[in-house]
């Protein structure tokens, strides 16, 4: 099938693998740290499980926030399609400055009551106690965070993904430099940190990604970071309509995430820290594929400013194509290590057997995941919040939580949160298909 305007495949790939290489970056410094602190020596039972923990609220947290990422994007790219870019000047610095003051408010409100959040998780003991100290450095990155997200959403609009690469990569290196040297310390000069190290370079890694962002945008876009009027741009209302509907959508993901730690530190320290290290697994292998739903976010915007529906059809048929794809291949590569991959990240024989024991769902689930992905990213693209609100609260309300309830009552523990997931994206994935066909019908 031929897109009809030039929308090649060489064009989806300039886009998705700059996307690919920029998601990645964050797990990556996530599983950095865990694979590190697992390794280290003394509990580090305790400690992996403190460290996944944090660092999937702290996800949670930043996806929730972080959805104004998507909806500026929509709105630079339906710019960019009906070529009016210059009536968004004075919105695009009220939304960065909007995402710093949100990463000071949370950090505000969630560092002070970091004991009694993770309590809620049933985290104990010493895992609170080291899982509490960990998130109050981590959160310091929160406006670090938020206003680069910002940033690679307005890149994104403009139909370049390398920016934010770049950047990412800068600060995933740093992360691993520092992790090393801040965890276990120099002999005669340093001395190991532990988990405060580890916080610090994810904290320094942050800070690298901000400053990079910061100076492509103000070389390569036509935008500002200072606020020239004061007075809230026109769409500034649709900017935050967007982002709320996005934070209630995200809000379903966060109840999932919350349910599967819940209900893995209730069954033990070593299946919250065998859980701890599945879900950044998951997460890596979500943020790798959804570069091609990044690919489809940016140009999906821009096909329907144009109304271009044939176009659209070709998009989607080739980012699921590469999708399903790239998932398979990646799911086969763990295959073949499959019983080596659990001690890259723990010496606890008892960890390394449970993810061996469960690891193989969140492989079966990737060329799912792939679908899910890619159409929820031609969506975002379209603005299309409420439905995806919508769809979210539905599959999460009755799909994941009754999976996961009737699971656990016959005892399958780890594997009833995983097996929630598998149909939770099961179902994502089709109604997001159907939604699909049935717009494109509506646009002959």
């Amino acid at each position: 099938m031929k897109s009809s305007i030039n929308i090649s495949t060489n064009y989806i790939l300039k886009l998705a693998f700059p996307a690919i290489i920029a998601g990645i970056a964050e797990p990556v410094i996530s599983i950095t740290d865990i694979a590190i602190i697992g390794n280290m020596e003394g509990d580090s039972v305790d400690a992996l499980a403190a460290v996944g923990l944090a660092g999937a609220f702290l996800s949670t947290v930043i996806w929730t926030l972080a959805q104004t990422k998507t909806s500026i994007s929509s709105i630079v790219s339906k710019a960019l399609g009906n070529k009016s870019l210059d009536k968004i000047n004075d919105l695009i610095p009220q939304v960065i400055w909007i995402n710093i003051l949100m990463g000071l408010v949370i950090y505000a409100v969630t560092a002070p009551l970091a004991t009694f959040i993770f309590d809620l998780y049933k985290a104990k003991g010493e895992v609170l106690e080291l899982t509490a100290s960990y998130y109050q450095i981590r959160a310091l990155g929160f406006p670090l965070t938020l206003s680069a997200f910002a940033i690679f959403g307005i890149f994104r609009g403009l139909q370049n993904t390398s920016w934010a690469m770049i950047a990412s990569i800068s600060g995933a290196v740093v992360n691993v430099a520092l992790d090393y040297l801040l965890v276990y310390g120099v002999d005669g000069w340093l001395d190991g940190l532990g988990l405060t190290g580890a916080a610090l370079a994810s904290l320094a890694a942050q800070s690298t990604m901000l400053l990079i962002a910061l100076f492509y945008f103000f070389k390569n876009t036509p935008f500002t970071l200072f606020i020239q009027r004061w007075k809230p741009h026109a769409l500034l209302g649709q900017h935050i309509k967007l982002t709320v509907n996005f934070f209630l959508r995200t809000l379903a993901i966060n109840i999932c995430i919350y349910l599967s730690y819940r209900y893995a530190n209730g069954y033990g320290v070593e299946e919250a820290a065998t859980h701890a290290i599945l879900m950044n697994i998951w997460l890596f292998f979500s943020f790798f594929i959804d570069g091609f739903a990044n690919a489809g976010n940016a140009i999906g915007g821009k096909l329907l400013g144009a109304g271009d529906r044939e176009s659209l059809r070709y998009l989607a048929l080739k980012t699921n194509t590469f999708g399903i794809g790239v998932s398979v291949v990646l799911a086969l590569i763990c295959a073949l290590f499959y019983n080596l991959i659990g001690g890259w990240f723990t010496d606890d024989p008892q960890v390394d057997l449970l993810f061996v024991n469960t690891f193989f769902i969140i492989l079966l689930m990737q060329p799912i995941n792939a679908v899910a992905f890619v159409y929820d990213g031609i969506f975002k693209g379209w603005g299309e919040a409420p439905y995806l609100r919508n769809l979210l609260l539905l599959v999460t309300v009755a799909v994941f939580v009754p999976v996961l309830l009737l699971l656990d009552y016959f005892g399958f523990e780890l594997k009833a949160i995983w097996l929630a997931f598998f149909a939770w994206m099961i179902g994502r994935a089709v109604f997001l298909h159907l939604k699909f066909r049935n717009r494109l019908a509506r646009m002959m």
